[in-house]
Order: structure tokens, then C-alpha cells, then sequence
């Protein structure tokens, strides 16, 4: 059983950050007799040396809190900026992990937290790691928290934007968090009754989206709300994407594939604030104003939902019996009713995109929201 436990926060923070901390904590230290370490700053405080303990007294009062009581970073152990320079941090990581004379370190974040605890993992380290993205796209679990509270706080906006859109007969263009994964806003569009939905899974058309909107106002229906995934593309942009894709992983020498990934992170870069063009077309198009509202970091503010802190505390507390049973190299997963334990070599390098005839999608077109396909 481990003794001495570490535990750090990675990647955006959000909502159920420190209900995770909190049930790890007490559980390990109430029921099994456990010491643990808090290391600040993601991994950056565990190369750095930068620790917190997480007493009784500390943990206290935590569950509602909004945000990380240890902070957080988008470090990586093995590219860590220090001096002005990328380093690889990861001997001193393994220095710090033993100099705490640790059993094992708990992380808790999303997609890129996997990879890079897989990477200590592979350095010696023992690692259990715990879900968190609003995205709600880590492979193998059906949620991560933070998820729900986001879907909360879009659903919340989106009702306020439909009086707005209401009074003025506008087109009211939402963006929500989403890269890659259309969960958020698949979601918090149907939830907030949104007219036209789009998400990266299914490339939309700008005129078909013009069009639904056209017909609406045919029938008298003067405005409409449109949600957007961040992540969200036009059929010709797909094409682009899908082409250095390809070209990516064809490429036959490490130059040539240096070369389409530049080309593919240019591409991508040049995506953002896609919606201020969007939002353009739709009143060309239709003749009708048109407003953007892009929530931003709005979305992983705040208190987290009930339901994420019981899904936090449910997590944080099977991770403590993990850790009692000395079982390292797994991510703490939901899966229906039961929390199971996955190894990070199957989490990492995968998404969990929404499939195209996903059930929720199937309902959203069965009230009339389409996706401009």
C-alpha cells in the first residue's frame, strides 16, 4: 500500500479540480493512513520542487470551490520552458518524486495529462491519473468532470442570448469551447433550444445553415440562435485538414513530416476566430443582423455543478482504494454505473469524438435543429 502520495493539477483548470483534491485527499489520509503531498503548479512544481501538504484542515470547505487550490500549468516534463529555453525536466521530476520519498503521484487533468503521466510512467514513477476536461473527449470514459458545469454555464448563456435575438430579430452566433469534440455544444445547444448546432464531427456547408435560417424566418420565425464548436469547420476547410492529414502521415522522411505538421498547427491557428467570418456570411447571406458571442473561459469558471462533485468525489475516493491496492499506470474511468480502471496506454493519443449518428444527434434533428450538412 503507498504511504506517501503526490498529487497535482494539469492543463486548464475547471469546475470539480478541487472536489477531486479533496476526496483523494481525505480518503487516502481518513481511511487508509496515507501522507499526502500537494506539488503546485502542475508539472512545473513537481520538477521545480514546489510543494503543498494537503492536511484535514486544508482539504476543509474545498468542495465548492471553483479552480485549483494547487494552480496549474500546461507544462510538459519532457518541454518545460525554463531560462528561456525548452528542457527536458524529467530526471529532476524523478529527483523530486524521490527525494519526497513519494509511492506513487496523482494527476489530475485531461488529454495531454495522460500522455505526459504515461511518459513518468515509462521514466519509473508509479502514476494513477484522474479525468478532467470540459471538452468531454478523454477516451474510455463516458465523463469527465468539469463537463457538466460547463454545460450549465453555455446552457445559462444561451437562454440569456435568445431574449436578445428575440427583441432584435437577430441571427445570435454562440462559440463554445470545443477543438476537436463537439460534446459541449451539442449539449448546451440542444439544452438551450439552439436552431443550428455545429460541431468538427460533421463539416458544415454555410449556405445549408443560411438556408434553415431563411426558412425560418418564412414562417414567421425572426430569429435564430446558432451554437458553435470552437473546433467547428466548413466542408472546404475539412478538406484542407483532412489533405495535410494525409499528407502527415504518408510523409516518407521526418523532414516531410516536420513540414506537413507545421503546415497542419499554421492551419489551425489561422482557425481561430472562425466564427467572426461565419457570423459575416450569415447576415450576407440571409440579410439579417447577426451578433457573435464567444464565451471563452467563461465556460470553465466558477462552482462546480452537483453532479460534478459527486463524479469528482467518486473518482478522487476509487482512486485512494487504487492506490491501497498499489495499482499504478491506470486512469481512474466512468463507464456506465462502475468506475474502472484503464491503462494510460489506452487512454493516450485517442479522442472520444461524438459519433454522427450518436442518439443525441438523431433527438436534436428530430426537433428540427439542424447541423448544416
Amino acid at each position: 500500500m503507498a504511504k506517501h502520495i503526490g498529487i497535482l493539477t494539469s492543463g486548464g483548470d475547471c469546475p470539480g479540480l478541487n472536489a477531486a483534491i479533496r476526496a483523494v485527499g481525505k480518503a487516502a489520509q481518513d481511511v487508509h493512513g496515507m501522507r499526502v503531498t500537494g506539488f503546485l503548479n502542475g508539472f512545473r512544481g513537481l520538477a521545480q520542487d514546489q510543494t503543498m501538504e494537503l492536511d484535514g484542515k486544508l482539504l476543509s470547505g474545498i468542495l465548492a470551490h471553483g479552480g485549483t487550490i494547487l494552480g496549474t500549468s500546461r507544462d510538459k516534463p519532457h518541454r518545460m520552458l525554463i531560462g528561456g529555453k525548452n528542457r527536458d525536466m524529467t530526471e529532476a521530476i524523478v529527483t523530486t518524486y524521490h527525494r519526497h520519498e513519494l509511492n506513487a503521484l496523482v494527476c489530475l487533468g485531461g488529454g495531454g495529462t495522460q500522455k505526459n503521466a504515461l511518459r513518468l510512467k515509462e521514466a519509473g514513477l508509479n502514476v494513477v491519473t484522474l479525468p478532467k476536461t470540459i471538452d468531454n473527449d478523454i477516451a474510455l470514459t463516458d465523463q469527465s468532470f468539469g463537463f457538466d458545469t460547463a454545460v450549465s454555464i453555455a446552457t445559462e448563456a444561451i437562454d440569456r442570448l435568445h431574449s436578445t435575438a428575440i427583441s432584435h430579430n437577430r441571427i445570435i452566433v454562440v462559440e463554445v469551447m470545443g477543438h476537436r469534440a463537439g460534446w459541449l455544444a451539442l449539449e448546451a445547444g440542444i439544452a438551450g433550444g439552439a436552431d443550428v448546432i455545429l460541431i468538427p464531427e460533421i463539416p458544415y456547408d454555410v449556405g445549408h445553415v443560411a438556408d434553415a435560417i431563411r426558412e425560418r424566418t418564412r414562417k414567421g420565425k425572426h430569429f435564430s440562435i446558432i451554437v458553435v464548436a470552437e473546433g467547428a469547420m466548413s466542408r472546404a476547410d475539412a478538406a484542407q485538414v483532412g489533405k495535410l492529414a494525409e499528407q502527415k502521415r504518408t510523409a516518407k522522411s521526418e523532414t516531410e513530416k516536420l513540414s506537413a505538421s507545421r503546415k497542419l498547427q499554421k492551419f489551425h491557428d489561422g482557425h481561430v476566430g472562425h466564427t467572426i467570418k461565419l457570423t459575416k456570411q450569415l447576415e450576407e447571406l440571409t440579410k439579417q443582423e447577426s451578433r457573435l458571442t464567444i464565451l471563452g473561459h467563461l465556460q470553465r469558471g466558477g462552482v462546480p455543478s452537483a453532479a460534478d462533485r459527486v463524479l469528482a468525489t467518486r473518482l478522487g475516493t476509487s482512486c485512494a482504494e487504487v492506490l491501497k491496492n498499489a495499482e499504478y499506470g491506470v486512469m481512474l474511468a466512468i463507464q456506465g454505473e462502475k468506475i474502472k480502471s484503464v491503462p494510460l496506454e489506452d487512454v493516450v493519443r485517442k479522442k472520444k469524438f461524438v459519433p454522427v449518428d450518436h442518439p443525441l444527434i438523431q433527438a436534436a434533428r428530430l426537433v428540427g435543429t439542424r447541423f448544416g450538412d
